[in-house]
C-alpha cells in the first residue's frame, strides 16, 4: 500500500465542476487532489452548449484545455483513480482508491456528478446524449422542427411536452405503458396537437446513437430525430457512505456555502441541482473553491 499522502483540499471528480474547484484553489496556492475516475455523464454528448467560448464544443475537449489550465497550477495533482472509501480521519478525511492508495486532506469536495440508471430498452443507452436528450436548453436548439418524441407519464409528461413544444411541433408523447395523465392533463396535450401512444417503448434503431425510429410492443416504428428522457439518478458511492443529507428529489443538500450536512464536506455540480448543464458546474465548482480556501484560512486564525 502506498504511504499516506496529505493535501489541503481532496476533491472526488475530476470533470467540469471539480476541475473549476482545483484552479480556484491552485490560484489559492492550496495543496489539492483531484481524483477521477474517468467517467463524467456527459462521455457520450458531441456538443456541449450554452457556455460562452465554448458553445458547440465537445465536452471532451472542454475538460481536457481545463485539466491542462489546472495541472498549471504546481500545488495541483490529478490522481487517476476510483474512490472506494472516504471518512472522517483526525481533524480531517481519509481517502481510499481502489488502488490502495490512501490520502487525507482537512477538506473534501465531492464533484462527484450523478449515475444514469438507463431503462431497459436496447439502443437508448448508446444514444444517451446524441440523440436521447435530457435538457432543452443543451440540445433542443439542434433538433428544433424536427419529429420528437417524449418518453415520460403523468405530471412530467405533461411538463415536459409543455416545455419541449416551444422548439419543435411535431411532437410525440410516449407513455411506454397505461397514460397515467389526468383529463384536463390529456384535453390540453390533445389542444396542442400533441399525439398520445400508451404502447411501451421495446427499442431503439439508431446509426452510431442517432436516432432512427423507435420499436413499440403494437408494432409501430415511429420516426423521429430526438427522444426526451429522464431516467432515474443515483448519487455515488462515497457520497451515501459518508452520509451526506439529500433532499426529496436525491440531490446532495447544500447551503448557500456549497457545504453538505457533513462538516469540513462540500459538493458541487450535477449532484446538487437537477440544472445539469456545463456553465452551471463551473460556476458552482469556482464558488466551493474559493469558499473552502476562505474556511482554511479563518481556521488558522
Amino acid at each position: 500500500m502506498e504511504p499516506v499522502q496529505a493535501f489541503d483540499v481532496i476533491i472526488i471528480g475530476g470533470s467540469n465542476a471539480g476541475l473549476s474547484a482545483a484552479m480556484a484553489l491552485g490560484r489559492s496556492l492550496r495543496q489539492v487532489l483531484i481524483i477521477d475516475s474517468g467517467e463524467p455523464c456527459n462521455r457520450q454528448t458531441p456538443h456541449s452548449h450554452n457556455f460562452l467560448t465554448h458553445d458547440g464544443s465537445a465536452p471532451a475537449e472542454i475538460a481536457a484545455i481545463g485539466l491542462q489550465q489546472v495541472l498549471a497550477y504546481p500545488t495541483v495533482q490529478l490522481l487517476q483513480g476510483l474512490v472506494t472509501t472516504a471518512a472522517k480521519h483526525d481533524n480531517g478525511f481519509i481517502v481510499t482508491t481502489a488502488a490502495g492508495g490512501q490520502y487525507t486532506a482537512g477538506k473534501l469536495l465531492l464533484a462527484t456528478g450523478m449515475k444514469d440508471i438507463m431503462p431497459d430498452i436496447p439502443g437508448f443507452a448508446a444514444c444517451w446524449g446524441i440523440s436521447v436528450l435530457h435538457c432543452p436548453y443543451c440540445h433542443g436548439y439542434e433538433v428544433r422542427n424536427q419529429p420528437t418524441g417524449i418518453l415520460a407519464n403523468g405530471d412530467m409528461a405533461f411538463e415536459f411536452c409543455k416545455l419541449i413544444r416551444h422548439w419543435t411541433p411535431q411532437l410525440t408523447l410516449f407513455t411506454n405503458g397505461p397514460s397515467t395523465l389526468g383529463a384536463e392533463q390529456t384535453a390540453q396535450l390533445t389542444a396542442w396537437d400533441i399525439r398520445i401512444t400508451a404502447s411501451p417503448v421495446t427499442g431503439i434503431v439508431h446509426e452510431k446513437g442517432y436516432l432512427q425510429h423507435l420499436v413499440q410492443e403494437n408494432g409501430s416504428t415511429p420516426a423521429l430525430t430526438a427522444l426526451y428522457a429522464r431516467p432515474a439518478l443515483q448519487q455515488r458511492e462515497v457520497v451515501l457512505q459518508l452520509g451526506c443529507g439529500l433532499n426529496e428529489h436525491g440531490f446532495i443538500t447544500v447551503n448557500d456555502f456549497q457545504e453538505t450536512t457533513i462538516p469540513g464536506v462540500y459538493a458541487a455540480g450535477d449532484n446538487t441541482t437537477m440544472f445539469r448543464a456545463v456553465s452551471i458546474a463551473v460556476a458552482a465548482g469556482t464558488k466551493a473553491g474559493a469558499i473552502i480556501n476562505k474556511v482554511l484560512i479563518d481556521a488558522a486564525d
